[in-house]
């Protein structure tokens, strides 16, 4: 019998941005410098004698827990229907055959993900459609750009350890978002890139009443907002199971028409930080979030180091992406071993 997914929330993360994979990235590059024409044998051998080791968390990981425990205020009727409230896909681009170091982990995590695939370093953006993905999480810049491109919401989790995944909280998903050019659309902050801070600042004060058009993660989060509203109120009297906070640049006047959007959208955050150009990361590091999503660069290279971050690339069609860099760090991974 067919499951119905049309009310689950359903995230894709690429195998790299759930598990650390560097150690199979280093010896692809070791075998390849040596002898690029063995390599390919020799690294698949490696990678089969590695399949029963274990894998530490990758920058994704505390998300997709923090997300598949959410599961567990499933009603007895949900489980009838087999439709669980988070649904986890692996998208890799690995073989299947490679893919199994990273079956196995999933496994010894005990993480309760059923559906994945392995696209042998085929593009994933055109499968990623396929599963009706809410979001996709990778770390490969070049693999968020094409599934952005396909209008589906994506970002590019960078990695920079040290993060002290510990402190994040186990019962409790934190989610982060960003406003113009994530939740909201671009126009607001191409005024602030083409004409600068006083011009947006005026529009945005004539406008205050005129909700701001939808950015790309604005249905995500109209979608988590809504799975939000299904579960309970409290856990332990003081916490709820998700919480959700707007940080933003923007502030007075432009915080208004903000906080009247996300009404017209039916959606309320916990916590809102209208921060006025100054920097994110120390909030961030007291919000603790699972993840803080956002498309500015600067922004997401510091609050990295503090906080799993993810980068929300640009349409490629966007006016925008000029004002882009492509490349946050030249050691990315790139989710092929």
């Amino acid at each position: 019998m067919a499951v119905n997914f049309s009310e689950t929330l359903i995230v894709a993360i690429s195998a790299t941005a759930l598990f650390d994979l560097r150690h199979l990235e280093n010896k692809l590059a070791e075998l390849t410098t040596k002898n690029p024409k063995t390599a390919p044998k020799q690294f698949q051998e490696f990678v089969i004698s590695q399949e029963n080791k274990p894998l530490d968390a990758g920058a994704g990981y505390p998300l997709i827990k923090a997300l598949l425990n959410l599961n567990r205020y499933q009603t007895k009727k949900d489980y009838h229907d087999e439709s669980p409230l988070v649904e986890v896909v692996i998208v890799s681009k690995s073989t299947p055959d490679m893919g199994v170091q990273v079956l196995n982990a999933i496994r010894q995590h005990e993480l309760p993900i059923t559906r994945s695939a392995f696209v042998s370093g085929d593009s994933v953006a055109r499968y990623i459609a396929d599963f009706d993905v809410d979001l996709f999480l990778t770390t490969n810049q070049a693999d968020a750009q094409a599934v952005v491109d396909e209008r589906i919401c994506a970002c590019a989790i960078l990695d920079a350890a040290p993060i002290d995944v510990s402190e994040l909280d186990t019962d409790q998903l934190r989610i982060a978002f960003d406003g113009d050019a994530v939740l909201f659309d671009d126009s607001g902050e191409l005024v602030f890139k083409q004409k600068g801070l006083q011009a947006f600042h005026e529009r945005e004060n004539q406008m205050t009443d005129t909700p701001i058009d939808k950015g790309p993660y604005a249905d995500f989060l109209i979608k988590l907002s809504a799975l939000q509203a299904k579960l309970p109120t409290n856990i332990n009297a003081d916490k709820s199971p998700i919480c959700i906070a707007l940080v933003t640049a923007r502030n007075a006047p432009a915080d208004l028409r903000a906080i009247k959007t996300l009404r017209q959208w039916g959606v309320t955050v916990d916590e809102a930080f209208f921060l006025g150009g100054i920097g994110k990361t120390k909030v961030l590091q007291s919000f603790l979030p699972h993840i803080f999503f956002d498309d500015s660069i600067k922004h997401i290279d510091a609050a990295r180091h503090v906080v799993p971050s993810g980068l929300v690339p640009y349409h490629s069609t966007s006016p925008l992406k000029k004002y882009a860099q492509d490349i946050v760090s030249t050691d990315e991974p790139n989710d092929n071993p």
